[in-house]
């Protein structure tokens, strides 16, 4: 082990991933920085994740295969990886399983934070497909009070976090808190940033490090259908406003974003969208202690009506389309909802889809 560079742990969560797992070990491999350990848990895979990840071991001694003895929710599974890192290691880097990280990714973050000790969490760009991510901080604001980037993301609308392969965060941090992921909502990992920069800052690398796929069947893919984002914002205003605003700032700010989301909840029942995407977003109000309003939703309808009479020729072409929508996705939902929604139910906490 060198005693000039920090130990990292780098871990990779992985289920089902044989089809991309081999580029994402070899991202973490090809790494200009080389003091790490890698641990990659096999989440009882039912197709060749394991003999993939076996076969990287044996080519590698930083590389340590473990698998679990039952099937792990995915914030479970999050956990038990982090669980896994040595105690000599002072970072932490997760790197799911469809992801990659780019060959700088190791050096920027650990030379970022080994600068800053006030850091607790060190993020980048992403590129998420083709579309760069976590953007929207001015260059070269590489230090940002955690306070601060709580509130930007609260009253702005900014969101620099990303997802676990996107952060690299101090081991010491983990160690003293346990689980480190909720294991009882749809966000556990936005919502651990929100929790640990209340108390640490945060670091920003503008480069871009990771890279997240967006065109393969995953459960992040699955909940996309969802619309997973525009619920997340109203929960993480819901939860920590209160913690980042003052009085007056919160209540303002949660009265437009509750307006915008009972707005987007009658437009996708417009949509005719199916079972499972209301469960999904009852079941993430439920984790804000919240339940859906009725009144809300009648009033959005009543206003979409209006729209809907004030406008006739608009209105008419709009419930052709709508009636078009409607039995496709009647015809998506008997054909693929009930898959999907089993899948999503398996890998989260999801009652009933």
């Amino acid at each position: 082990m060198s005693k000039c560079l920090p130990y990292v742990s780098v871990l990779t969560p992985a289920y089902n991933e044989e089809k991309y797992l081999a580029q994402c070990i070899e991202s973490v491999l090809n790494q200009k920085y080389q003091n790490f350990e890698y641990i990659i848990v096999n989440n009882c895979s039912t197709d060749s994740t394991l003999e993939i990840a076996k076969h990287y071991e044996k080519r590698d001694k930083r590389i340590k295969v473990i698998s679990n003895q039952v099937f792990l929710t995915q914030a479970q599974n999050f956990n038990f990886a982090l669980q896994q890192i040595s105690p000599d290691s002072k970072y932490c880097k997760m790197v799911q399983g469809d992801d990659f990280i780019f060959p700088q990714c190791l050096t920027e973050m650990v030379n970022l934070a080994e600068s800053n000790p006030s850091v607790g969490i060190v993020s980048s760009y992403r590129l998420n497909g083709s579309k760069i991510e976590n953007d929207g901080l001015p260059y070269p604001s590489t230090l940002v009070p955690g306070r601060e980037i709580c509130r930007l993301q609260l009253l702005k609308g900014l969101f620099v976090f990303g997802t676990p392969t996107s952060i690299l965060v101090r081991a010491s941090i983990v160690r003293n808190r346990t689980p480190f992921f909720k294991e009882d909502c749809l966000h556990s990992d936005t919502e651990a940033c929100y929790e640990l920069l209340e108390t640490w800052d945060l670091g920003f690398v503008h480069q871009v490090l990771s890279y997240s796929r967006a065109d393969n069947v995953s459960i992040t893919s699955l909940s996309q259908r969802f619309n997973p984002e525009i619920i997340d914002y109203f929960v993480v205003v819901k939860k920590y406003g209160p913690l980042y605003l003052q009085p007056g700032e919160f209540e303002q700010r949660y009265k437009e974003i509750k307006e915008h989301y009972y707005a987007f909840l009658v437009q996708s029942a417009l949509r005719w969208r199916g079972r499972a995407f209301w469960k999904y977003h009852t079941s993430g109000l439920a984790t804000a202690g919240c339940r859906l309003s009725k009144g809300l939703l009648l009033k959005y309808a009543f206003l979409a009506l209006l729209d809907l009479i004030g406008n006739p020729k608009y209105s008419l072409t709009r419930i052709g389309r709508l009636c078009r929508r409607m039995l496709a996705r009647k015809v998506y939902d008997d054909e693929n909802g009930r898959e999907h929604g089993q899948e999503l139910q398996k890998h989260f906490r999801i009652e009933g889809l």
